[in-house]
């Protein structure tokens, strides 16, 4: 029971957020020495071929040194895949526009009035 309570005073603060089937963890814990880090907890339910529920947890912990570098790679990484999904989207509206070709409803009526039609 010491130990539960030990580990909750550490506990500063926690956020959650539910994505689907899994839910990650964000929470700030302090040490002995009142200095602060991070963790990142995703959980995964799980259905067992009993028809029971389980969770399979990971977790990544984040110290304070670290922030910085972490915050920045998150960041880059999330930027990379807005753009690859720009490109992507761009490169499709291209690919769907080059499979027709542009017919002003102008040209049609010039055709049918030279007597073309």
């Amino acid at each position: 029971m010491e130990e539960n309570e030990e580990n909750e005073r550490k506990k500063i603060y926690a956020n959650a957020v539910r994505a689907g089937k899994r839910t990650y963890f964000f929470d700030v814990r302090s040490t002995k020495n009142n200095d602060y880090y991070l963790t990142i907890t995703e959980s995964r339910k799980r259905f067992n071929d009993d028809g029971s529920v389980s969770y399979q947890k990971h977790k990544l912990f984040l110290y304070k040194e670290d922030f910085e570098k972490f915050s920045d790679a998150l960041g880059e990484s999330f930027q990379k895949v807005i753009d690859l999904n720009k490109a992507q989207s761009s490169e499709l509206e291209t690919k769907l526009n080059n499979q027709f070709t542009d017919i002003s409803f102008d040209q049609l009526g010039d055709a049918s009035s030279n007597g073309e039609a």
